[in-house]
């Protein structure tokens, strides 16, 4: 039987990595509760569509480009609608302390008292490779994952610490050339396999595997712009065969 779903509350919900049938259980339940659900700009259709049919749907997503996500200001927005006894849902892709910042929302409604539940999501950083055919870790060949923010910074990554016999980058799409060279720089093997799958989980998911010198340019190939996950490492080349998604 499941737990009772609180009015009243912030429901900071993990949406998972794409696919309708990977939110879990408890996601399901309190999007059809939900009275609200302020939402990522790229929380898929089918998802949003599980939320009970009077709800609210408020997009709050940032954009790439626009000026910076006001967390302060999106809590006392949540909290105001939790302090009029509604069920409140703030749905992020994947995980939501997966790269979600969704730490620095919590404890922002935390400084308001606010009651809160945390709802884990499945991360597209092990599902996306995962449906791509392509395993995080393999016995004898991957025993460690390093996961990695492919977003733009006056500093990036420190590519000669950030290694593991997995690497994977998320929400790399626009600087994949410039990941993979500096990899290339920092000393990685130019001939790593490496893999690169859009639209991770869902109808419009396409994969491809090569090199790490060579991924991005076949990569564009693909849905330049989609959201994409770059995978290198060994386990990079025990991908199925692209677009062989069941």
């Amino acid at each position: 039987m499941s737990r009772p779903i609180r009015r009243g509350c912030v429901h900071l919900v993990g949406a998972g990595p794409g696919d309708v049938e990977l939110l879990t259980l408890r996601a399901a339940a309190v999007l059809q509760a939900a009275d609200i659900v302020f939402h990522d700009r790229l929380v898929s259709p089918g998802v949003l569509a599980r939320a009970a049919a009077p709800a609210t749907l408020v997009d709050v997503g940032h954009r790439a480009g626009s000026p910076g996500r006001d967390i302060p200001a999106l809590a006392q927005r949540m909290a105001e609608h939790a302090r009029r006894g509604e069920v409140v849902v703030r749905l992020k892709g994947g995980d939501p302390f997966v790269f979600g910042r969704g730490t620095e929302e919590l404890i922002a409604l935390a400084a308001l008292d606010v009651a809160c539940e945390v709802v884990p999501g499945v991360s597209s950083a092990l599902a996306g490779p995962a449906a791509a055919g392509i395993p995080a870790t393999h016995r004898g060949l991957a025993g460690s994952v390093v996961i990695v923010s492919g977003h733009s910074r006056e500093s990036g990554p420190d590519w000669t610490r950030l290694r593991g016999d997995t690497t994977v980058v998320l929400m790399g799409s626009a600087r994949l050339d410039a990941i993979c060279a500096e990899m290339v720089a920092a000393g990685w093997d130019p001939g790593t396999p490496a893999a690169v799958v859009v639209n991770a989980t869902t109808a419009g998911q396409r994969s491809v595997v090569g090199r790490l010198d060579g991924i991005a340019r076949l990569a564009g190939r693909l849905n330049p712009g989609a959201p994409s996950i770059l995978v290198v490492g060994a386990v990079a080349a025990l991908a199925v065969r692209p677009g062989a998604r069941p």
